[in-house]
């Protein structure tokens, strides 16, 4: 009797055990991976400005507090707004669109240096730029919409002013497509500050 129980105990811990080990293996292999994106911007060519060579710095980056986080934000229809958890920028939404917003302008300006953040002890810049994104939409297989404030604060001269907004499709279903499309939305945005870069010179 005694060897009974002892086995039957044994044969109950080990279909424990077997069904513990199913349960954890079938949740390490369902678990979604985190996949992160970044900003650039579209290239674009540009002609080469026979002026001296400017130093222009993105002096702020202003978004909407409910976008500034690290999942990708989503608009759905009317009002609804989703989190992608598992769908994130590499850095920070305020940084991510900085530096491509500098890429844009080092890209529209062809000789210009351009840093997106303070410089370095001993160097000045010849335009500040201020951004201040009103929108930054996302609707997944359809369209990135950016719209943005911005003001071009040069050394010498008066400062200038600015609004753009840009909406464009995402030309396809999935996420790489979406930042893609933001990515040609903030070379748009540069493109405009840049115009107004050179007017100020």
């Amino acid at each position: 009797m005694m060897r009974r129980q002892l086995w039957t105990d044994a044969l109950h811990a080990a279909g424990v055990l077997f069904a513990a080990c199913v349960l954890l293996s079938g949740c390490t292999g369902s678990s979604p991976v985190t996949r992160f994106y970044t900003l650039s911007p579209a290239a674009a060519p540009v002609a080469a400005d026979a002026r001296s060579p400017l130093t222009v710095v993105i002096g702020a980056v202003s978004l909407p507090d409910g976008m500034d986080r690290p999942q990708i934000v989503l608009r759905g229809a009317g009002s609804q707004v989703t989190f992608s958890e598992f769908e994130r920028w590499l850095g920070s939404p305020k940084d991510e669109v900085a530096l491509a917003v500098a890429g844009g302008l080092k890209q529209a300006l062809g000789s210009a240096s351009v840093f997106a953040g303070p410089l370095s002890t001993g160097m000045s810049a010849d335009v500040i730029v201020l951004l201040h994104v009103q929108r930054f939409d996302s609707a997944l297989g359809d369209a990135a919409t950016v719209e943005a404030a911005w003001q071009v604060l040069p050394a010498k001269g008066a400062p200038k002013s600015g609004h753009s907004s840009v909406r464009e499709p995402a030309g396809g279903p999935g996420y790489d497509a979406l930042v893609a499309a933001h990515g040609r939305a903030l070379a748009a945005v540069s493109r405009d500050i840049a115009t107004a870069i050179r007017a100020s010179r």
